[in-house]
């Protein structure tokens, strides 16, 4: 049988085999939870079909934990390792570590059931329909997160089980059981989570270049600077850690939180002033040698931002389950749920595992994909991540931390295309002139714009000083515009984000009701 010329011939090995040990690794883990319950989890359940009930949802829920990890947590790490600040492997062992800390340390011993109240469980019918939504949700939720880690698009798995228990919720008890001014906010969070945390980012980016990166001596302004805004990221990343990473260890309010983190700004700086000084006698006058003294609170960050997930997202993995188990064993619906450890267990290794499976993926395209990233600009994303993340707290905001930290690297992307649009303009502005009232041919002109192009920031100012005085005209421009600009942000993923960010809460929904009628047609006993 021919082959046509530009087309491998079928394979019977479809999957590469890295993905086959990944799935069996993936598989590994699910069966090996499925022994733990059976042997240790369910000894207490004296109803046979409610055994095999809890251990269908571990199962269920480890699946999810799994997607969690391998979807959610790269918008933590992604910015460090694309910006060269981590290798991969360094960065999913850091993030392994701290992001099974934040689940096992601070993810709490009682979890709300129902995530943000979206539905009112008093208005399901009975304890046994109660169990069928959150299975059903728990499950649409998490098969919804491997289509779209499969897709390259990370979305927010909160989102994710949001959609699912409302769905399943609706299925159970009617459309009078959601509470659609919540869902309203959701809705409103798929612009307003973004929208901040691009603006924010690239705000700290623009500061940036206009204090260092286009100064004449940037060691100088670098020394001045970057200790400040090394007391800001400990600002912001203390306040959050104080808000979002143990806040089920200790009650913090807003302003104590604030203060803490106030002191640990101002001793960051004096520790930091030194340092960064003493760095700077080996550094080169340029961006690129700038850029290295980001690595260590990138690093900082990506562990911080980890740490606060863990402790905060593996309630999408197990609120479910916990629900599930205290109701099966109570035979009573309840709004909270206490967290048995082989519970937090599954949720936090099943993040850890999915993240060194599935994770890279969705680093890659966090990291490197959606823009391009040195250390600077990843310092703004993760800085943004912490400080919107507080503003929204401060403000009761339902914010999206995955849609934060992506709408951050779409912020600083848009900013670099709008400084090069402006810088190209300058360039053709130079070039004009030299043709147009310097009567230089293209080729000479060219040569002079390379010498613009390699000039100081200062020189660079006076020359188009000059040329603004002597009339350098910009009659092409709208000829040019084209021309001018330079796409550093990919559309294409620009779109396919933003159409799984608006499914994710119907698609997963629709599923979580359709399995909800399933489950109640196999009529399965708890």
């Amino acid at each position: 049988m021919l082959t046509p010329k530009n087309e491998m011939p079928l394979s019977p090995n479809l999957l590469p085999k890295d993905e086959i040990v990944k799935f069996l690794l993936a598989l590994g883990f699910l069966v090996g939870v499925y022994l733990f319950v059976t042997l240790t989890g369910i000894a207490d359940i004296p109803n046979s079909s409610s055994r095999i009930f809890l251990i269908i949802s571990a199962v269920v829920g480890a699946y999810m934990a799994l997607n969690i990890g391998a979807n959610d947590v790269a918008n933590n790490i992604g910015p460090a390792v694309g910006s060269g600040a981590l290798t991969l492997s360094a960065a999913i062992f850091l993030a392994f570590i701290f992001e099974s800390s934040g689940a096992l340390i601070a993810g709490g011993d009682v979890v709300k059931t129902i995530k943000k109240g979206i539905i009112d469980p008093s208005l399901i019918p009975d304890a046994q329909s109660f169990v069928w939504a959150m299975l059903a949700a728990l499950l649409a939720a998490a098969v919804w997160l491997n289509i779209a880690t499969a897709s390259g698009a990370p979305v927010s798995t909160t989102h994710s089980i949001v959609g699912g228990v409302l769905g399943a919720g609706i299925a159970a008890g009617g459309w009078g059981i959601a509470d659609w001014a919540k869902v309203q906010q959701i809705v409103a969070s798929w612009v307003i989570s973004p929208a901040m945390g691009g603006l924010i980012a690239a705000g700290f980016l623009y500061l940036i270049k206009r204090t260092i990166i286009y100064r004449d001596d940037m060691i100088l302004a670098g020394k001045r600077y970057i200790p400040l805004l090394l007391g800001v990221m400990a600002w912001s990343f203390t306040t959050y850690i104080i808000l979002k990473g143990i806040k089920k260890l200790i009650k913090v309010e807003m302003p104590i939180a604030l203060a803490i983190g106030f002191g640990a700004a101002l001793l960051t700086i004096i520790i930091t002033r030194p340092l960064i000084a003493k760095a700077s006698l080996k550094l080169e006058n340029n961006s690129k040698s700038i850029d290295k003294l980001f690595v260590i609170p990138l690093i900082v960050g990506a562990c911080f931002l980890s740490f606060a997930h863990g402790a905060n997202d593996v309630a999408n993995a197990i609120g479910p389950l916990a629900a599930i188990n205290e109701a099966v064993r109570s035979a009573e619906i309840a709004t909270k749920a206490a967290i048995p450890l082989w519970v937090m267990g599954v949720g936090a290794l099943g993040i850890a595992v999915g993240l060194a499976l599935y994770g890279p993926k969705l680093v890659k395209t966090v990291g490197s994909e959606i823009t391009e990233l040195d250390m600077m600009r990843a310092f703004c994303v993760s800085l943004a991540a912490a400080i919107t993340v507080i503003i929204a707290t401060h403000f009761g905001l339902p914010v999206s931390s995955t849609h934060i930290a992506v709408g951050a690297i779409f912020g600083v992307g848009f900013l670099r295309e709008a400084l090069k649009y402006r810088y190209n303009q300058r360039l053709e502005l130079v070039l004009e002139y030299m043709i147009e009232k310097k009567g230089k041919t293209p080729e000479e002109a060219a040569a002079l714009v390379e010498d613009f192009d390699s000039a100081s920031v200062s020189e660079k100012q006076r020359i188009l000083l000059e040329l603004k005085k002597a009339g350098g005209k910009r009659g092409r421009r709208k000829k040019l515009k084209r021309a001018y600009t330079e796409q550093l942000v990919q559309r294409s993923l620009l779109i396919k984000i933003i159409i799984a960010w608006v499914v994710t809460v119907p698609v997963s929904g629709i599923f979580a009701a359709a399995l909800f009628y399933m489950i109640k047609g196999l009529n399965l006993g708890v």
